[in-house]
């Protein structure tokens, strides 16, 4: 019997019609994250290589740090630490407040976007959501008909949404421009999905009071001194904003969601292998 392979990769690798094309006996491929976007599917349907993701794996994980930029960002917490760390004491309570009471609106109420909205409504928020499909609310939480709604009335905006053409600059500067002055931005999702300059000019006019950014277009291959603007160009730009929290795309990394994505990545390709062995033989 013809030996059959799997490969599991992470998000920054990438799986091109080309690379394989030269993998003969590749039945699965495992994606160690949410989307498959770094495999091009289309070539491993036509040629039977099945693709999975871990899409439940890491999804508590960004919830909570979603939650803890929310208040972050509410206290200008990282502004205030940067201020410490460089000696200065300023307390002030200006532009400071407390999120119960306030609006999140979440865009894409799927595995995260759900989980984020039970735990909004434990600290008192009031939630709503915006999906392209009909979906059962969680708690008291309610979907909007348009985008425009959800950013016309919600105080805090995070999203949740994959990375497909239609989604490409979801949140540019009509978007932002229809957002509640002194509103703030999350993006845990895709990099391409808000235009980040526009988001800089909405910070520095005063429209947008705070952002957090954990993923960006183009992202550094590995750890080191690589954020620099000669990888998208705005990083400088970016960096002299106020009260805005930029991390390094750590929305799952964390000790218990590594742990599932193995588990998760690994244990449907295996079952399909299983299965595919089990047909042969028959």
């Amino acid at each position: 019997m013809t030996d059959v392979h799997v490969i599991g990769i992470r998000s920054k690798t990438k799986l091109t019609a080309k690379v394989l094309r030269e993998a003969k006996n590749l039945l699965v491929v495992g994606c160690f994250c949410i989307g498959t976007n770094q495999v091009d599917v289309e070539f491993a349907a036509a040629h039977g290589i099945a693709v999975f993701n871990s899409p439940f794996a890491n999804s508590r994980s960004v919830a909570e740090l979603v939650i803890a930029e929310i208040i972050t960002l509410a206290r200008q917490l990282g502004d205030r630490s940067n201020e410490m760390h460089a000696g200065t004491w300023n307390k002030v309570s200006a532009k400071c407040w407390e999120v119960r009471g306030k609006t999140l609106g979440i865009v894409g109420y799927g595995h995260i976007g759900s989980q984020l909205s039970v735990l909004a409504e434990a600290m008192g928020m009031s939630v709503i959501y915006y999906d392209v499909v009909n979906l059962m609310a969680m708690g008291t939480a309610h979907q909007v008909a348009t985008l425009d709604q959800l950013l016309n009335e919600a105080d805090f905006v995070t999203l949740h949404v994959p990375e497909l053409p239609e989604t490409k600059d979801m949140i540019s500067g009509p978007q932002l421009a229809q957002m509640k002055d002194g509103s703030y931005l999350i993006n845990a999702s895709r990099g391409t999905v808000v235009d980040i300059p526009a988001l800089i000019n909405a910070m520095r006019s005063g429209k947008i009071a705070g952002a957090a950014l954990d993923v960006y277009p183009n992202e550094p291959r590995a750890n080191g001194d690589y954020f620099t603007s000669n990888l998208n160009g705005f990083e400088e730009d970016l960096r002299s904003v106020k009260n805005i929290i930029l991390t390094p795309h750590i929305g799952g990394s964390t000790e218990e969601a590594q742990r599932a994505i193995g588990l998760e990545g690994m244990f449907n390709p295996l079952l399909h292998i299983r299965a595919t062995l089990t047909n042969r033989r028959c």
